[in-house]
């Protein structure tokens, strides 16, 4: 059974909740498999769309159109949505808008929103999912107790995705539940998404635009709540948080030519991983998480960091897996990319895994 415990300081410094992938290929030219942004994004036209924007920087940003599009994206009223600098700017916003007394993680997933609770000086709960459960979860191991409950679908870095059904039954009157849907672009018909539900109490839903778009340097995500979540979250923003391109990007990439794109890019992505899962059943100190359903795939194996290090060397960054609480340094995680680069990465981690001894 998962593990649910109050972390004190010792369970966060054990784990570096502020490593993400970016810093695995900062220096030397690497192939990236440690970031989970689609590879050859932006597109053409959506670099043009933000190109044309830069004529409005003389004025404050102006959100209201692009609130409109997602609202209308989700089938939601615009009471309902609020545009942020990325779902990482969410995370900061629920942590310091909210009266939090009890906020529990469910782990392993992105270290983001524990950090944010903690800066903000709560104490985090977390619960762990096991491997030998498949990384899934049972709502009955959550506290009762627990006020704000943070859990990812699918879940980044395991790639597994939660039924809907299982997640709602977390919720129940005086509990924020927040659900990290970064990712769920990346899953063809999103056939699990919570956004736009307006029946499940208390609940958050958080979706990034970075990931799918290339966008991840110009900051753009949103949040879906109800109004009163909505309206706590926004007295909490700086003014004008999110800048004129990225609100034209927020616009432009919720409208139907964009989400028709969006579902034929999460097909090519389920196959480039199907693709990727084979080649790594071939290596048999290997192990996979099979059920993976996002844009990458966590695998275990003896000696992992001496293996990226090897990989380092041969070109190629891929994601460490320890600093995510419930997983260890065997652990690593790999974006999923086309098939011509996931042939030279195997060829690769062929040889790292010769390297460091087999």
């Amino acid at each position: 059974m998962p593990t649910p415990t109050d972390a004190a300081s010792a369970g966060a410094a054990a784990h570096d909740l502020r490593h993400h992938g970016d810093a695995e290929v900062r220096e030397g030219d690497l192939t990236d498999l440690a970031v989970n942004v689609r590879a050859d994004t932006p597109p053409a036209w959506l670099k043009a769309r933000i190109a044309a924007s830069l004529d409005t920087l003389a004025a404050y940003p102006d959100g209201r159109a692009a609130r409109a599009a997602v609202a209308e994206r989700h089938g939601l009223p615009v009471e309902r949505v609020l545009l942020t600098a990325g779902a990482a700017e969410a995370f900061v916003l629920l942590a310091r808008a909210l009266p939090v007394r009890r906020p529990v993680v469910v782990h392993p997933q992105f270290t983001e929103p524990e950090a944010a609770l903690r800066d903000a000086g709560h104490e985090v709960g977390r619960v762990l999912l096991r491997e030998e459960d498949g990384f899934r979860l049972d709502p009955a191991d959550v506290p009762e107790d627990a006020d704000l409950v943070v859990i990812g679908n699918p879940t980044n870095p395991t790639s597994v995705l939660h039924p809907a059904d299982t997640i709602t039954r977390l919720a129940r009157p005086g509990r924020t539940l927040v659900v990290d849907e970064a990712f769920m672009d990346a899953v063809p018909g999103e056939p699990q998404a919570l956004a736009g539900r307006t029946d499940v109490p208390g609940l958050v839903v958080l979706r990034s635009l970075t990931k799918t778009w290339g966008l991840a340097g110009l900051r753009i995500g949103y949040a879906l709540a109800g109004p009163g979540t909505i309206g706590a979250l926004e007295r909490a923003q700086p003014l004008w948080p999110v800048s004129a391109p990225a609100l034209t990007a927020a616009q432009a990439c919720v409208g139907p030519a964009a989400l028709a794109e969006a579902t034929r890019a999460a097909h090519r992505v389920a196959a480039d991983r199907a693709h990727l899962l084979a080649g790594l059943a071939e290596f048999e100190e290997v192990r996979a998480v099979e059920a993976a359903e996002g844009p990458f795939v966590l695998v275990r194996m003896a000696r992992a960091d001496a293996v990226r290090v090897r990989l380092r060397s041969l070109g190629f960054a891929v994601r460490r897996g320890d600093t995510f609480p419930g997983l260890g340094p065997e652990w690593l995680r790999l974006a999923v990319r086309d098939r011509a680069t996931t042939g030279r990465f195997l060829q690769a981690l062929d040889q790292a895994l010769t390297l460091v001894g087999r």
